[in-house]
């Protein structure tokens, strides 16, 4: 039976999955929910860039996608800046009985995190009790490039010493939020919010605990990197233009200390353009994520996301995509999974049912 969907969100994760839905033989698309008021009203298939119509019209009405009695909710809601919001709409739904998968509040990846808040949590832990609902979030790093892939390859392991799974993209044509939060573009003065170490940790450090976890450790703390790279020339961006001066290059790591040394470590490397900060880590290809373990036997493992059909679409852009189906994927797994929080430990293989074709 095709599993009956609501997706929240028409941004560029909404859209392109809105896309694969309605061409796909296991899901089907019942409703689509926006927070912006100007959207609503308005056929799915306008706000998406769809050809033709597909007579569903977007809605800012939660308690209306409510009794559409959906499988699940595919939430893809603004990220965990607006928590008021998604925790508003998604626990709506769980306390109706409605399971949710997520991409939105990414330190919900690991909610056993003591730097999440308490009131981003309690909400959703009565949500889920009270109407017998289940809560996965995932996202890509944090989320299955530094969750799904580095677990699976410790599983090949007699002993792991160390593992590093890493970020490594140029932002040149990435059009997201890296100003104020990561200092791109700023002086090197500029102390983005990222730099402050607790919340490093809490947006970006979920999956540091959760390896611990699933590896039957205590972590003795997390600790946490940050390093600048200005460049020396103009360079031109999707944006516009990070001048001469400032920061166009950033690296750091979120890393977990067990037996007084670093065991698990999350790196991202961030650049507009591939040559900027060159005596920094690169993948073998422009914009992948990578994951080393030192160990027995040592595992290098590197993923590229891209667009093959001729689109000319970014690989930050196609990496996108596979968040989205990602948390869509897993939507007939949480429907059999007990209530309340999921994460990646919980889930079985994901295998992508209905995707050959």
């Amino acid at each position: 039976m095709r599993k009956r969907v609501v997706v929240w969100g028409t941004g560029v994760v909404g859209s392109m999955v809105i896309a694969e839905i309605v061409r796909h033989p296991v899901f089907e698309l019942v409703g689509v929910g926006v927070t912006r008021s100007t959207r609503a009203g308005k056929d799915v298939a306008e706000l998406c860039g769809l050809s033709e119509p597909i007579g569903i019209v977007a809605t800012t009405d939660v308690e209306e996608l409510i009794a559409l009695r959906p499988d699940a909710l595919v939430h893809y809601g603004p990220t965990a800046q607006h928590a008021d919001e998604n925790i508003r709409v998604i626990s709506a739904f769980l306390c109706a009985g409605i399971d949710v998968c997520s991409t939105a509040m990414t330190p919900w990846v690991w909610p056993e995190m003591t730097q999440n808040p308490p009131s981003w949590i309690e909400p959703i832990t009565e949500a889920s009790l009270d109407g017998g609902a289940s809560c996965f979030t995932t996202g890509i790093d944090p989320g299955f490039a530094n969750d799904l892939f580095p677990l699976t390859l410790m599983g090949l392991c007699g002993e792991v010493r160390s593992v590093r799974a890493s970020e490594l993209l140029d932002y040149t044509d990435y059009e997201g939020d890296y100003e104020d939060e990561m200092g791109i573009g700023r002086p090197p003065s500029y102390t983005p919010l990222l730099q402050i170490p607790d919340l490093l940790i809490m947006a970006w450090g979920a999956t540091v605990p959760m390896i611990a976890h699933a590896a039957g450790i205590e972590l003795e703390e997390i600790t946490t990197t940050w390093e600048k790279w200005v460049t020396p020339t103009d360079r031109m961006t999707a944006k516009g233009v990070v001048e001469a001066g400032n920061v166009a290059a950033i690296r750091f790591t979120i890393n977990g200390v067990y037996d007084g040394r670093e065991v698990i470590t999350l790196e991202h490397v961030n650049r507009i353009g591939p040559d900027a900060a060159p005596e920094w880590p690169a993948g073998s290809a422009d914009d992948v994520y990578r994951v080393d373990i030192d160990g027995s036997p040592s595992i290098s493992q590197e993923t590229a996301f891209r667009f093959t059909d001729g689109s000319g679409r970014a690989p930050a852009i196609a990496g996108c995509l596979a968040t989205g189906l990602r948390a869509l994927n897993a939507v007939p797994a949480v429907n059999d999974l007990p209530p309340g929080w999921i994460t990646a430990l919980d889930l079985p293989m994901i295998p992508g049912v209905g995707t050959i074709r």
